[in-house]
């Protein structure tokens, strides 16, 4: 399938939060959790990357790796890149928080699922930043408007704290499901290549697992056109990049003492029923 340039290709203003059953949605939007991407581009090489190298340099990583939801007027929606893909096994990516994943996805029992949850705070800065230079994303607002969306759980694909319990939830009851953590990630990369590995059956070489490895640091996927969407034009590298900063811990220079203190009251009550751990510093 032949994808346009989307370089000189423009999209409408800023769209509107709708409720879809409980959920904030928008229409047209590129909603970024770059562990999203880290980890899609970690598969596409796992399972590609010797096979079909020229994909890394000549697809972007969002036509390897269909997002499922999307449906933008600029490139075809996801499910048609997914029914169209030419690989085996098909990478397909979801934002979707697990209630409203199709109930066939669960029913046939054959897929593979990776999810990848960040801290709170670090994605709640991460996030800001991106909405500040997505223009298919509604308008952040200024830094203490944002955080107070971000707890009140009224941003797209809605609460992070519904989000990540949701999807741990279904980790106990569902075995094809492994959940990752994107501060175990920075921390570690090769150790969770290695995982990943194992938890897919498959027999990567020692020597392929460095390069991959070597080759999914932040600062070479930031380098790199076909990861860092420098080629969708409704991203606005003049504001912020894409990939900004992959740190853990920068949300330290953008909470206050205040809002800091009133998002762990927020946290203690979200989480207290739940056993998933975060880190928020490494």
């Amino acid at each position: 399938m032949e994808i346009p340039d989307l370089s000189s290709m423009k999209l409408p203003s800023r769209p509107e939060l709708f409720d879809f059953e409980g959920v904030s949605m928008c229409i047209a939007d590129y909603v970024k959790v770059y562990s999203t991407t880290w980890v899609s581009y970690i598969l596409d090489l796992l399972y590609f990357g010797n096979d079909a190298p020229e994909r890394q340099t000549s697809q972007p990583i969002y036509t390897r790796v269909p997002f499922l939801e999307s449906c933008f007027k600029v490139i075809p929606s996801g499910t048609e890149l997914a029914d169209n893909l030419p690989t085996s096994p098909r990478l397909i990516k979801t934002h979707l928080p697990v209630q409203l994943v199709p109930k066939s996805f669960w029913e046939q029992n054959s897929r593979v699922i990776v999810y990848v949850a960040r801290n709170a705070k670090d994605n709640a800065v991460s996030y800001f930043h991106f909405d500040r230079m997505n223009m298919g994303e509604p308008e952040p607002g200024d830094w203490n408007t944002f955080l107070q969306t971000f707890i009140d759980g009224k941003k797209v694909f809605g609460s992070w704290f519904d989000h990540v319990n949701g999807w741990w939830e279904k980790k106990q009851t569902y075995s094809n499901l492994l959940y990752m953590f994107y501060e175990d990630l920075v921390e570690d990369t090769g150790h969770e290549v290695a995982n990943l590995c194992s938890f897919l059956g498959l027999s990567t070489s020692v020597e392929q697992k460095e390069k991959i490895t070597k080759g999914v640091q932040f600062d070479a996927m930031k380098q790199n056109k076909m990861t860092n969407y420098s080629t969708v034009p409704v991203m606005d590298f003049k504001i912020s990049p894409f990939m900004r900063k992959g740190k853990v811990g920068d949300w330290k220079s953008h909470f206050t003492v205040a809002q800091n203190e009133q998002f762990d009251e927020v946290y203690k009550q979200k989480m207290k029923n739940t056993t998933v751990k975060f880190r928020t510093e490494i």
